[in-house]
């Protein structure tokens, strides 16, 4: 199972937007008015307050791939700004409109980037049809997990939630006595990774997305936000002195920054202990996913060691 342990980050939080609303409020009560500029979309904003724009990289996929930890990480970054919520504007509510969309985007000055991350893109078939129409500049990363610690782990967080599910052996096969997979169910399907890359590589070249591993994640968190960052053409701000394995947990934590005396981890939804499944059960689906790991191996020019 793949979990994090991660800082509150303060700077990062509403509270910047609401320190500069104060100053404008200041501004206005001393009778001075904030420049006003129109920019290139059209919405007038306090050009010395940042501009919300459209975001320049999606963290695309995948759930329960380590999503949020890589997000949580990203926000170190003094030329990150990301949205904490996920949207779920390209699989949800589209028909709210570009602007519906613009607008929950944090201000951003010269020199950073706006960022948001929504796992489900990754699998919706519209998608990257709808990310191309905004911009077909857009960078996409995708984190991926080996499908079956994934799934299981997808399992685990709906059974947290519906306590009647049906065991995962039920679940996981059309027919158990013949083993058949059934992959209408969503934590098979999501695992295909090589189906849904193609439908984004009709839209974006393969230079457009980086595949970051969710297990490089946790054993090498530096190394992998190092790959991040040059992929974003970001200085390598975040790199081992902000991380220590914490050996109770298990795994990587943020150290605490300077001056602070709280640390804050993901919450509950994240790390909880799987359920026991039978080998073999997990032994068929393993070797359900090995033709399309090899085919995702491939079409990537990465070998994630699934196999």
């Amino acid at each position: 199972m793949i979990t994090f342990c991660l800082l509150h980050i303060d700077q990062h939080s509403d509270s910047w937007d609401v320190a500069y609303i104060g100053q404008v409020q200041q501004q206005i009560a001393n009778g001075e008015r904030a420049k006003a500029e129109d920019v290139d979309n059209n919405i007038s904003v306090f050009n010395n307050f940042g501009t919300k724009k459209f975001p320049q990289a999606i963290i695309i996929g995948v759930k329960k791939g380590g999503t949020r930890a890589l997000l949580e990480f990203l926000r170190i970054h003094p030329d990150v700004r990301a949205v904490g919520a996920e949207p779920h504007f390209f699989d949800r509510f589209y028909e709210k409109g570009l602007e519906w969309y613009r607008n929950l985007m944090p201000r951003t000055l010269d020199g950073q980037i706006t960022m948001e991350k929504t796992p489900s893109y990754f699998v919706t078939k519209e998608a990257p049809r709808r990310v191309f129409a905004m911009s077909r500049q857009t960078k996409l990363i995708v984190v991926v997990r080996d499908p079956v610690t994934r799934a299981v782990s997808d399992y685990t967080q709906t059974l947290s939630k519906n306590p009647g599910l049906p065991t995962f052996q039920n679940l996981v096969f059309k027919n158990s006595s013949r083993g058949l997979i059934d992959t209408s169910w969503s934590a098979v399907r999501i695992g295909i990774y090589a189906k849904h890359l193609e439908n984004w590589l009709q839209f974006f070249p393969l230079s457009r997305l980086l595949f970051v591993s969710g297990e490089r994640l946790v054993t090498d968190p530096a190394g992998e936000m190092g790959r991040v960052q040059d992929f974003l053409g970001l200085k390598r701000v975040i790199t081992d002195k902000h991380f220590y394995f914490n050996q109770t947990k298990g795994f990587p934590c943020l150290k605490k920054p300077e001056g602070s005396s709280r640390q804050r981890c993901l919450g509950k939804s994240k790390g909880r202990p799987h359920p026991h499944i039978s080998p073999e059960v997990l032994l068929r689906l393993r070797d359900f996913y090995r033709p399309f790991n090899l085919k995702f191996y491939q079409m990537t020019g990465q070998d994630f060691g699934w196999d």
